[in-house]
């Protein structure tokens, strides 16, 4: 184990980013500069294909957590320019705790000094900072119009906040702007919820609405992969929900709006559940939001959002019929909505009920090459659980006859040696899938399932005469594996096609498969006492590929 400092090492390094990248940073180490260390972080850049910011927040004895703005690092990972930074951290063990020190002496030194500031002093601090800084001075206009209830700068501040566009570029907001845009968000919502106390909830409720409209509009235009700009919007959402509690808002005024957010496209920023806000519609305005959306859905039968709504709204109800009459409506050919129904059904107490349907959705779904496996598994769960396996048989016989899928065929053997009948289903199941696999296969990827099958069951031998002709790399090479002592002569010939036809690729991946083909290799020739004629192989393919660096360490590596 390496050494550790300020609670990792380089073995956390190597697990936190993997040994790909791992290896990578071992490479930027003299690219690393500005480290600056702080009491629970450190930043540095770190040059590369273009100049990198990296910050690692230290936890104690946790591992470090790390960000980089390089486009791997956005995606969320621990990145080559962390490692780097990490690494050099770590050369650096000796004054990394006195530099934290240090840290936390001017950090404290800091907040002695603003704390004897007095009033006027602190003023000019900050009217200094807010000249120099234009998105702090909008944000603390903001907070002021809402303290003196200035509705007017208040709804230009929030608009403001909200404008995406400072943030755009080739219009569009990145993901490294996201976070900054979000913290713009989340300071309006916090300011509609100042207006809300203050008295003003009318006002807020107003403004929440149109920044909610705002928000919708501009959110397929961002990039936010880690939710931070949805997260913001919902706490818009939640600034509004408090508005109508205390302004006591229309209930059907408030109906009529809400359909028109779940329903548009705004939704997917905001995500509003009308449901939320039964307290304030009370009953007349629950009665107009279920009035509302069955409109919505006779004029759109098919529409996502539309039949969505109308389930969240009958399923509180409660009323299970009425559920199951919703679900019936538009059944989906693959048994989804079917399982649906029989799991509604089922927590209703009405397990009869329930399992009916399930066979229903089997038999509706019978001619489906894709059946949702669920509503299988469910039928064949309730028949195993009532002591039938010949049925389960029955119901995974008919699947793989329409599916002829390597799972189709393990789930009838699995379900058939239960029932004490794999030897003769076997022998029918194997026949229908050589009869596939002798048919035109134009368009068809890989090899037959008739292969994957022989070699799930292991049966090499009835493997090797179908192959021929059949089989593609993929198979070809299982079978070698599985063959390497019984059949080392015809496993090697494989290995060597195979081996044959790597040369010419690259990449980490491609040397990987190639170590592993002549491991395959080296076995077959010690079975068959032919080690020199590997040795020879072996020797004459390192000199073809010489060259390549990364692939003779993973020989050397691998011990070839």
């Amino acid at each position: 184990m390496a050494r550790k400092v300020v609670g990792f090492g380089e073995d956390d390094l190597r697990a936190l980013a993997g040994a790909r990248s791992f290896e990578r940073g071992l490479g930027y180490l003299d690219a690393v500069s500005g480290l600056e260390v702080e009491e629970g972080s450190v930043t540095a850049v770190v040059h590369g294909t273009d100049v990198y910011k990296v910050e690692l927040t230290l936890g104690g004895d946790d591992r470090p957590s790390g960000w980089c703005d390089c486009p791997y690092g956005q995606e969320g990972n621990f990145c080559k320019h962390c490692v780097a930074v990490g690494l050099t951290m770590l050369r650096r063990a000796k004054t990394i705790p006195h530099q934290q020190v240090a840290a936390r002496v001017r950090a404290s030194g800091l907040e002695a000094w603003l704390t004897a500031l007095s009033r006027d002093e602190l003023l000019a601090l900050v009217q200094e900072r807010i000249a120099e800084d234009r998105r702090l001075r909008r944000r603390l206009e903001l907070r002021a119009a809402a303290a003196r209830s200035d509705i007017g700068t208040a709804r230009d501040r929030i608009l403001t906040l909200i404008d995406p566009r400072p943030f755009t570029r080739y219009g569009y907001v990145e993901y490294a702007d996201s976070s900054g845009y979000a913290q713009q968000v989340a300071e309006a919502a916090a300011a509609l919820r100042a207006l809300t106390a203050d008295g003003q909830a009318v006002q807020a409720l107003g403004l929440a609405e149109e920044a909610i409209r705002v928000l919708g509009e501009t959110y397929g235009k961002i990039d936010d992969s880690d939710g931070v700009v949805g997260q913001a919007a919902a706490a818009m959402a939640e600034a509004h929900l408090e508005a109508c509690k205390v302004a006591r808002t229309d209930p059907e005024h408030l109906a009529q709006w809400l359909v028109g957010q779940v329903l548009g496209d705004s939704n997917d920023m905001t995500e509003l559940d009308p449901l939320d806000y039964a307290e304030v519609l009370g009953p007349s305005g629950l009665a107009r939001l279920r009035q509302l959306a069955a409109e919505a859905r006779r004029r759109r039968p098919s529409g996502w959002a539309e039949r969505y709504l109308m389930e969240r709204l009958v399923k509180t109800e409660g009323d299970v019929d009425a559920l199951v009459a919703l679900y019936a409506q538009d059944l989906d050919p693959s048994g989804a909505t079917h399982l649906r129904i029989a799991e509604e059904l089922e927590s209703a107490g009405r397990a009869d009920e329930a399992l009916t349907w399930a066979e229903r959705g089997i038999r509706d779904c019978a001619a489906e090459t894709y059946i949702d496996g669920r509503l299988v598994d469910y039928v064949c769960a309730h028949y195993a659980k009532a002591g039938r396996p010949a049925d389960v048989v029955g119901v995974r016989r008919d699947r793989f006859r329409v599916e002829q899928s390597l799972t189709a065929y393990q789930q009838l053997r699995s379900a058939a040696q239960t029932a004490q009948c794999w030897e003769a289903e076997r022998v029918a199941a194997l026949a229908a899938l050589r009869e596939d696999a002798r048919r035109e296969r134009d368009g068809q990827y890989g090899g037959p399932v008739l292969i994957d099958a022989l070699l799930d069951d292991g049966d090499v031998d009835t493997a090797w005469p179908e192959a021929a002709g059949l089989a593609d790399d993929r198979q070809w090479e299982h079978l070698a594996d599985l063959s390497r002592e019984t059949h080392p002569a015809e496993a090697l010939a494989v290995y060597l096609r195979l081996i044959e036809r790597l040369k010419e690729p690259t990449g980490d991946r491609a040397y990987e498969h190639l170590a592993r083909l002549l491991l395959g290799a080296r076995d077959c020739h010690r079975a068959l006492g032919t080690q020199e004629a590997f040795t020879d192989c072996l020797t004459g393919l390192r000199a073809e590929l010489k060259r390549r660096r990364k692939l003779m360490n993973i020989l050397d590596r691998c011990g070839l």
